[in-house]
């Protein structure tokens, strides 16, 4: 007779090769590819992304958005200096993947140069499937910026009232 624990670490072993199988059966842009909008019709969320599908677009955008008069701001506690960090030199392959990712988004209206006196290391990560992944340390600035302290407004959909939710900066890194 097999003990509980047995079974539970049987079931973990089939539960674990099937997955791997299934995963390593299909590539990833192969599971991309077999993603639509008819896929996620079961979730709870479906009338959501239906009615925000522009939003949610399959490809990436050639222009920046419509500007819509918001402008961002990061308040800083009072006194810091410039929050610049010591670039590190990185190998040429990453410097040359950061321009070319850059200068792509240049072109696509994505980017556009800053003025601002505040700067974030960008570095590289290898990804599995090869290439690397661009990456910036924004953790000198977050030390730098004042926590949100207050509301942060939001239309209700079910009528004109202004409804108000608190937002946690550490949730939402700049």
């Amino acid at each position: 007779m097999k003990s509980e624990a047995e079974e539970l670490r049987q079931l973990h072993a089939a539960s674990t090769t099937e997955s791997e199988d299934t995963l390593s059966a299909k590539t990833k842009k192969e599971r991309f590819d077999g993603q639509s909008w008819d896929s996620p019709s079961a979730s709870p969320f479906y009338d959501v992304l239906r009615e925000h599908k522009d939003i949610l677009s399959d490809e990436i955008p050639a222009e920046l958005p419509q500007d819509k008069g918001i402008q961002h701001e990061i308040d800083l506690v009072p006194g810091t200096k410039y929050c610049v960090t010591r670039l590190w030199s990185l190998p040429r392959d990453q410097v040359k993947a950061i321009d070319d990712f850059f200068e792509s988004r240049r072109q696509a209206g994505q980017v556009r140069g800053s003025k601002s006196p505040y700067i974030a290391s960008t570095y590289c990560v290898k990804k599995p499937q090869g290439g690397w992944r661009i990456v910036h340390a924004y953790n000198k600035l977050n030390d730098a910026s004042i926590a949100t302290s207050g509301c942060i407004g939001s239309w209700s959909e079910t009528g004109p009232s202004l409804r108000w939710t608190t937002h946690s900066r550490a949730a939402y890194p700049v």
